[in-house]
């Protein structure tokens, strides 16, 4: 059984594999921070785990090492930012602080980035945001992969949707989901450990519920979130992140993970921040906020419940906890590190990290 691993050393680690690649320092640091937390929050279908997969694309020209964003039109309240096929944190990153910028500045902010990599965990730029006490959601999209109710095939990409509210003197409320009834890669990562797959979690090539995971992604796609309501919040997320900036949408995005590593993947997404102080005094809102927060918190609960989580508690509890004590990361996560190191020349000698079924 591996240990726990300290969040500061696996930061590292991977910035220093990106560097192998050709990523600037500061960079680097930045992209191996937002995958490292997301970890550390226990998301690991997210986090490091990614890495392999990005250093293949960056090795192979996709995704370009020394790629900077550029803002290709803008105005007081808006953006629209070309990643320049950059790593999606790069794009991700440069587009949620220059929609902090302006929404300072006037309030409420929209800022789309177009032809940028993978983003990662979305609920990570929005709770930069919000630390910066601003409310914040983030959208995007990705090739179809998840069905329409009554559809045989995917229709949509699993587009995340995330949104952060800043909480005084605590951990922001965040939600981060796919619109899909679960992302794709909790289905690789199942299939990966030999565990079952639910059947609500695929659609097969008849229209109707699986349970075999091998089907995925080739002949199933993933089930729409709560069918209807998931179909349409998916489609929002479709417009926000590819429709309005004019980016590439459902088939035209391309598969960072199975295509050629010199195909650029040009996801899109979108950052919507509204500065709180602009519209209530923030003494205020924090005050209502509060009240509500602990409305929820008293609500009567099933047993065995302690009490009523906001979204993102179980999330920020985790990674407080890995903070302090490291992280304990799961048997496929630790077969990529591994490969990222291979890949990089990167030594894993101080991580203490091994394949699964190698013990320490």
């Amino acid at each position: 059984m591996s240990q726990p691993l300290p969040l500061a050393e696996l930061t590292r680690f991977a910035s220093d594999c990106l560097q192998q690649t050709g990523v600037a320092f500061a960079t680097a640091d930045e992209v191996a921070l937002a995958l490292a937390t997301t970890d550390a929050m226990g998301v690991f279908t997210h986090g490091t785990k990614l890495l392999a997969g990005y250093i293949k694309k960056l090795q192979g020209g996709g995704y370009v090492a020394t790629a900077e964003p550029r803002i290709e039109r803008e105005g007081p309240g808006w953006a629209v930012v070309d990643g320049q096929s950059a790593l999606g944190q790069v794009g991700s990153l440069a587009a949620i602080r220059l929609a902090i910028k302006k929404a300072q500045q006037v309030g409420i902010a929209y800022v789309g980035l177009r032809n940028t990599g993978h983003i990662g965990a979305a609920g990570y730029y929005a709770a930069l945001a919000a630390r910066e006490g601003l409310i914040a959601m983030i959208t995007g999209n990705d090739i179809p992969s998840v069905a329409a109710p009554g559809s045989r095939t995917a229709v949509l990409g699993s587009n995340p949707l995330a949104y952060a509210i800043p909480v005084a003197d605590g951990d922001p409320i965040l939600l981060d989901i796919a619109t899909a009834a679960v992302a794709g890669g909790k289905v690789y990562a199942a299939i990966q450990r030999g565990e079952p797959i639910p059947n609500t979690w695929l659609i097969g090539p008849d229209g109707q519920p699986t349970t075999d995971g091998s089907l995925y992604p080739q002949h199933a796609a993933l089930a729409p979130m709560a069918g209807h309501k998931g179909y349409g919040f998916g489609l929002w997320c479709e417009i926000l992140s590819a429709i309005l900036p004019g980016g590439n949408m459902t088939w035209q995005v391309g598969s960072w993970i199975f295509d050629e590593p010199s195909r650029p993947s040009w996801h899109n997404a979108s950052f919507t921040v509204i500065d709180i102080a602009a519209i209530s005094p923030p003494g205020e809102f924090q005050q209502r906020l509060g009240r509500l927060i602990d409305e929820l918190h008293s609500a009567p609960t099933a047993g065995g419940v302690s009490r009523v989580l906001l979204p993102g508690e179980r999330e920020w509890d985790n990674y407080h906890h890995a903070k302090a004590n490291g992280i304990n990361l799961p048997a496929d996560v630790r077969e990529k590190l591994c490969q990222a190191a291979e890949m990089t020349g990167v030594s894993l000698d101080d991580l203490e990290v091994t394949p699964s079924g190698t013990s320490l």
